[in-house]
């Protein structure tokens, strides 16, 4: 008696007696004898992954079988392997693989490449670049290391510790695998760095805090990346150095009375020290200065203490002039009755100011006359 099985389009039957396989079953009616009936494994041929231990027994034991049915992918150590189906790139096969997919069709094809050239080939960046949906990135995208690089930037490549050319704005792509890949992304325009709460002590033992600033740029990146190995770290520091020798080498004194010192030190150090590695130190300034509590409140004693003497001291240059203007006015009077008969009219001139009338009797002499004894019984009084 015999018993039927059917092998749909797309599908493979593999036969097998005590766990060794010895027919494949195309798509199809087949029969199988009822008496010592064969275990059947159905695989789907969609270009899939062979199973890894029915791989090892189909490249051992039926050859012929892998060569007809399946798509076998060895690369060496030095080489990789893009997997793509219909055109579309599904994996980065890495070196030392050993890998077998079911053959469905022509669909899959295969492209070797060796990982002894670093750059990764163009259309296959490109791919792995391609927009996909949320669970169909390509496997294996781990093994390139893509490096974008954008308009006023440089890119700094190192690969196995040595720095190569700079990279121009744009994209490329390198084989992490079988190498030491390294990139950054270096801005060349003119950039700000700020170097805040510092805390030093001046000369005379005083703690200030110190906020600086710094505009900078590279002028020559593989310079500065060729012989410092983070050339922002050591621009900070040598501003931090720069700034405790401006301030503590000096009194608050000295500080208070010529702030642009602190400027002037810590830029001309600064530029001198980084020139020879390739970056320029465009300017630098103190944003502010930050007193202690206690020293805040001496300072502006002491302020309010010296504006008090120079009020004091113009207060008495003006009384001494106004003095002497009247000695000088005086002398000019006892020498001259006319300028003295001036004067009385002024002053009759300020007293009529303030009346609304006023009735002369007897001439103006008289009234001057009456005015002086009316100014003298007042100061009797």
């Amino acid at each position: 008696m015999n018993n039927k099985i059917t092998i749909r389009k797309g599908q493979l039957g593999l036969l097998a007696k005590q766990g060794d396989f010895y027919q494949v079953l195309e798509a199809g009616e087949h029969r199988l004898p009822w008496f010592n009936k064969p275990d059947v494994t159905v695989v789907d041929v969609n270009g899939d992954d062979v199973a890894p231990e029915l791989a090892d027994y189909l490249r051992r034991f039926q050859p012929e079988w892998v060569e007809k049915y399946c798509l076998s992918v060895d690369t060496a150590e030095q080489e990789t392997a893009a997997l793509y189906r219909n055109g579309v790139l599904l994996e980065i096969i890495p070196p030392g693989a050993r890998r077998l997919f079911w053959r469905d069709g022509d669909s899959l094809q295969v492209k070797r490449m060796s990982t002894q050239d670093v750059h990764v080939p163009i259309d296959v960046m490109n791919a792995v670049l391609q927009p996909r949906g949320r669970n169909e990135a390509v496997k294996g995208r781990e093994a390139i290391l893509t490096v974008q690089v954008p308009a006023w930037h440089v890119g700094v490549l190192k690969i196995d510790g040595e720095t190569q050319a700079l990279l121009p704005p744009g994209l490329s792509a390198y084989w992490k695998i079988n190498h030491l890949v390294e990139a950054e992304v270096v801005d060349t325009r003119l950039q700000a760095l700020e170097v805040s709460g510092q805390e030093i002590l001046t000369k005379d033992k005083v703690n200030l805090r110190i906020n600086l600033g710094a505009n900078w740029r590279y002028l020559d990146v593989l310079q500065a990346y060729s012989q410092l190995a983070k050339p922002l770290d050591y621009l900070y520091r040598e501003l931090q150095f720069a700034l405790r020798e401006a301030v503590g080498t000096r009194t608050l004194d000295e500080l208070l009375e010529n702030k642009q010192v602190i400027d002037d030190v810590v830029s001309a150090q600064v530029i001198a020290r980084m020139a020879p590695f390739g970056i320029e130190v465009a300017s630098t300034g103190v944003k502010d200065i930050v007193l202690p509590g206690d020293m805040k409140t001496i300072l502006s004693r002491l302020v309010e203490a010296e504006k008090s003497a120079q009020a004091n001291v113009i207060r008495r240059r003006e009384e001494t002039a106004a003095t002497r203007s009247l000695l000088n006015t005086a002398k000019v009077m006892e020498n001259n009755p006319v300028a003295l008969r001036l004067k009385e009219l002024e002053t009759l001139e300020r007293v009529a100011e303030r009346i609304d009338k006023i009735s002369v009797f007897g001439g103006l002499d008289q009234v001057l006359h009456g005015l002086v004894n009316i100014k003298g019984k007042t100061n009797a009084a």
